[in-house]
Formats: structure tokens, sequence, C-alpha cells
């Protein structure tokens, strides 16, 4: 079936041989065009809309690229239908951050991050938080050895590489805050001695927003520590089908074996800092703060802290699609997921059913994105590699 482009957004249609040289409404803008075969080469520049990260086209200008493809598929053999959140969980990963889990009992958090650790090769340690935790249970303890007449430090669970801290609002605050330094530091402080953790680094958070009886809620200051949130959800019925037809037998994470090596994810988080984050997409992200700042439903705007999580969340979730550099669509895409447990709502904001999901959508509709300006070669170089079909013809006379 022959194609054409459309003269207004670019985009390919297809079309019967008897439509040729006649005009039809585009399938994708509605704005009328003439259908004809195109003979000229294509430009290929992203599509304005950006798509779910499980239905996003891939890039090939990443090296972090196949690394994840490895990891999210062999994750995705024993979590069925949550693509877009076991990406996001390895983009915490790659940009060096953490992750809160909030979601009911029974949908896979905890295998999630089993999946994970199992899949990276990592060392793997969880920690069930319970209010009789205390901070050594976390960090280590000395222990007196009568052999040497000494003591010894004995490593807590902390010290793994991936950490799972399950339900940790049910921890006492004291407990909680033991986190924080290997959150921010990767080191930890025992008996006045610092010890660093071995990278990569990674805590990953559960807890149930249901049941809030014999909990300690976790502050703000320590909320703010985790790069992103997320919430599991249930399975539609297809995929909730599919799961009990692979546990029939036994578990499928008895058969997941390491795909990638701890080495391999060093160079993915090194790769993802060179990423390119134009000076555009950065005002761009701090227009976003500056307005949650100023929000009249909000008593505690984006910090800075969040400004730095939302580039470092682009730039992760670009490489892991293939691509070298960060778009407004990145921006949009992850801000719900950054900084959602970031912002406060006023109480009387909470009485006019406003919720902070509401707040952010009004940031993205009243900041404005950026673009380029008409005329101007800028931010070209590296936009071909992205899946929006554009005739030459068009490209030259949109460019002078």
């Amino acid at each position: 079936m022959p194609k054409s482009t459309c003269q207004n957004c670019g985009q390919h249609i297809e079309f019967p041989d008897e439509l040729n040289r006649t005009e039809a409404a585009c399938p994708h803008c509605e704005i009328e065009t003439l259908l004809s075969v195109s003979t000229v080469p294509t430009i290929r520049i992203p599509k304005p809309k950006a798509a779910a990260p499980e239905q996003r086209e891939s890039g090939t200008d990443s090296p972090v690229l196949p690394v994840a493809n490895q990891i999210i598929q062999n994750v995705e053999h024993v979590i069925v239908g949550k693509h877009q959140e076991i990406a996001l969980t390895l983009t915490a990963y790659l940009a060096d951050g953490h992750v809160l889990l909030e979601d009911v009992p029974g949908v896979a958090k905890t295998m999630l991050v089993r999946t994970l650790a199992q899949s990276l090769g990592c060392s793997f340690k969880r920690i069930q938080c319970t209010p009789d935790t205390l901070p050594n249970d976390i960090t280590g303890t000395s222990i007196f050895n009568p052999k040497t007449t000494d003591f010894e430090f004995r490593p807590g669970p902390l010290f793994a590489q991936i950490v799972l801290a399950d339900e940790i609002n049910r921890a006492t605050p004291r407990t909680q805050s033991a986190l924080l330094e290997a959150m921010a530091e990767r080191k930890v402080t025992a008996d006045g001695t610092n010890y660093d953790l071995t990278p990569p680094f990674i805590l990953i958070a559960t807890q149930n927003p249901v049941d809030h009886e014999g909990t300690f809620p976790l502050p703000e200051a320590q909320i703010d520590r985790f790069l992103i949130r997320l919430s599991l959800g249930y399975p539609n019925a297809t995929q909730e089908v599919a799961m009990l037809e692979r546990l029939q037998l036994e578990h499928p994470i008895n058969q997941i074996q390491p795909v990638v090596q701890t080495d391999q994810i060093l160079k993915c988080q090194q790769a993802v800092r060179q990423i390119q984050v134009d000076s555009k997409i950065a005002e761009y992200v701090v227009g976003l703060m500056q307005a949650s700042r100023e929000h009249h439903d909000l008593s505690l705007g984006g910090s800075p802290r969040a400004s730095i999580a939302l580039m470092r969340s682009a730039q992760a979730y670009a490489a892991i699609h293939g691509y070298d550099f960060v778009m407004p669509d990145d921006i949009k895409l992850l801000a719900p997921f950054v900084i959602e447990h970031r912002l406060i709502l006023k109480p009387e904001s909470r009485l006019r059913k406003r919720t902070v999901q509401n707040v952010i959508d009004d940031l993205l509709r009243s900041v404005s994105v950026p673009t380029l300006p008409r005329g101007s070669y800028r931010w070209w170089r590296g936009l071909f590699s992205r899946s929006w079909p554009l005739s030459w013809g068009w490209f030259c006379s949109w460019a002078t």
C-alpha cells in the first residue's frame, strides 16, 4: 500500500491506489492534505506526543539500550504486564536514585525487587521493618571477639548493592533515619567509623497505603530522598490469567539468571551522565519547579533537589530508550513520578477535592514547552535519530 507524507504534521499516511492525488483528512492531525506517493528522502524527528514507555519506539544512539532491554525482558518473565513500572524502576537505578513502591499488599512489589536483583547479579538483602527494628539491625554492629580480644564490625543488610526495605512505614522514625546517610552519601557510620557502600547501590522501599494502624509515616525530608515513587496496581484479567499459567508448576523466579554484570551497570550509570541536556530543557525543568513554588494550591513546592531528580531521571529514561539527548516530552512523562511525592497541598485545597496530580497537570499546561525557533538549526544534531518522518522538501521550506 503506498504511503504519503502529511504536509502539516509530517506523519506517514497509508492509502489505497485509487486515492492517489486526492485530498483527505490526515488521521494524525485531522487536517486536509494531498495524498501522493512521496519520492523524496525523509528525515526522522520525534513525534509531538510522548508515548507510554511500553509503546515508545527505541533509538540506537545510546549504549545503555541493549543492556536495558536485556534486564527488562528478563524481569518480565516473572512480572506480568508491568513494563512501564519495570522501566521506571530501572530508570531510577541507572540515575543512581532510590524508589518508593507504594501499593496494596499482593501486587508483586517485593517480587519485582527480587527479580531485578537476580537479573543484575548484584548482592541483595531484604529488611523486614517492624516497630522493634533498631538502627544497628540495619547498619551493622561491633561484636567482641574473645580470640583477638577486640571488637569486629559485622555489616548489616544495608551493605548490599540492592536493599529492599519492606513496609518501611512500620519502622520507627529512629530506624528510618538510619537509612538517610546511605541514601544520600552511599556511606554508613557505625561506632564513629565511616564505611563506603559497594556501588551500584539502590534502596527500594515499600509501604502499604491502606492499613495505617501501628505505622510511622515517613517525614517529608525522607520521602524527598526517593527519586521516584511508583504504584504497581492490579493486573487486568488477561495478565492475571497469564500469571496463573506461569505459576502452575513452579515460580518463574526460580529460573531467573543474571543477564548483566555489575561493571556493565556502572558503565551504564556513567553513560547516563553523558546524555545531552540542552539549556532550554534545563530552563523548562526550573520553570516547572518555580511554578510549583508559586502555585496557590501548594504549601510546599519542588526543591532544587527535585529539579536535579527530574533532570537525572530524564537522562536515564532517554538512555534506556536508545537516545543520547533529553526531549521535553521526557520531562512531561516523568514529572508525575518524580515530583508528586515532593509537593504538599494546602488543607483548604484538599477540602476542594484538589489533588497533587491536578496541580502537576496545571504546571505542565501553564509552563511553556521549549521549541525550535523558525529558521534555526539548533538541536537538529541528533534529532534525526528520532521517529517522525519528514520530507526533505518540507524541511528545506521550513528552515528557510
